[in-house]
């Protein structure tokens, strides 16, 4: 697939999507981290009650500058289907099926996201489940790091099943995962898959 070839509007489009994305990691910021203590995730190594006030102000601010951009933060559930300011998007849950880190339960979310005619699925820290399997999206953003979520493997076995034009791995390489863990996702990746190394 070629990237450089977007129409005004499709420009307009990433636009959003960048903005939408950069709030989403500050929220997540703000939000991760109470269940670290809980779960041994890896977004952030402190929980809420040891944090320095200073810095919960600051993650607060973070948030709060993250509302302002986006001007709405809406809470989603798994298996819905959401329009927001034009950008449509549908939810998928993200969990772990034998690992205890992302209970089913908590409700997280992937996202698919509809930009310039795409569908874009960034999946989260999830397992290959049945619900990732069946999503139908032309690039799909996977983590492949293993610990928290699916390890190369996994996650090549599951692009191979969903099929999508493009396949990008992500959540490896630091903290989990191994840098070269990319490349033997890629290797197992079936064509016509194409696979995009970012890392």
């Amino acid at each position: 697939l070629q990237f450089c070839c977007y129409s005004d509007t499709e420009v307009v489009w990433m636009k959003r999507l960048l903005a939408f994305l950069m709030a989403m990691l500050l929220v997540f910021s703000v939000c991760a981290f109470a269940e670290t203590e809980e779960e041994g995730d890896d977004s952030n190594p402190e929980p809420v009650d040891m944090m320095e006030e200073e810095e919960l102000e600051e993650r607060m601010k973070k948030a709060q500058e993250a509302a302002d951009m986006v001007g709405e933060i809406k809470t989603v559930s798994p298996g819905g289907s959401y329009e927001i300011e034009g950008l449509k998007f549908e939810t998928v849950p993200a969990y772990n099926m034998l690992k205890p880190f992302h209970p089913k339960k908590a409700s997280w979310v992937g996202y698919i996201l509809e930009v310039g005619g795409k569908r874009v699925y960034i999946a989260g820290d999830t397992d290959a489940t049945k619900e990732a399997e069946a999503v139908d999206c032309d690039i799909a953003m996977i983590p492949i790091g293993g610990t928290y979520t699916m390890d190369p493997k996994k996650a090549a076995r599951l692009i191979n099943a969903m099929k999508p034009a493009v396949a990008i791995p992500i959540h490896y390489g630091n903290i989990v995962g191994k840098p070269e863990d990319g490349e033997t996702f890629a290797k197992l990746v079936e064509a016509p898959v194409e696979v995009e190394l970012k890392i």
